[in-house]
């Protein structure tokens, strides 16, 4: 049985999108935790970019995870003060605060290597159905790279107007 959300259609899809990555959020940090990881998803993106790409400023993160730079310093905050990464100043540019994985940091990748690759498999399982739920947000973001949703409201909201 359909609730009310999964019935209005496409009105809903931001709404839906939040559920299903809520859903997965909960599950991925029961898994770590069956793994005797401590780790929150919501930390990943910053470990991740870090562990390919060591030494980055706040702003290079930020445009790296494509979150917004408060949104970038909260999630760092909390990783310096798990120890999981530490700040220097960029010796080419003393302004410049430069981030990378402390020690502490790296270890936790190895130990979550096992569990990426496990929900690697699992997540090609639940994405490669029949209309690829990847692909799908993959396309749907380019679009909104080109023009917002916004951008595209306002100009629907123009075309109407001069109707």
């Amino acid at each position: 049985m359909m609730n009310l959300i999964e019935e209005s259609g496409i009105l809903a899809l931001s709404t839906r999108l939040q559920r299903l990555s809520e859903q997965l959020r909960k599950d991925g940090a029961l898994l770590y935790q069956a793994f005797g990881i401590d780790f929150e998803p919501k930390w990943f993106p910053v470990i991740y970019t870090l562990h390919h790409k060591p030494h980055l400023s706040v702003v290079e993160i930020a445009t790296e995870i494509g979150y917004t730079h408060p949104s970038t310093i909260s999630l760092l905050k909390e990783l310096e003060q798990r120890k999981l990464i530490q700040s220097q100043r960029d010796k080419a540019d003393e302004r410049k605060r430069l981030l990378c994985l402390t020690d502490q940091g790296t270890a936790l990748i190895t130990q979550m290597k096992p569990v990426w690759e496990v929900m690697t498999d699992i997540l090609n399982q639940i994405v490669h159905n029949e209309h690829n739920l990847f692909l799908a947000i993959n396309q749907a973001e380019e679009k909104l790279k080109h023009q917002s949703f916004l951008q595209r409201a306002l100009q629907l909201k123009s075309e109407q107007d001069t109707k």
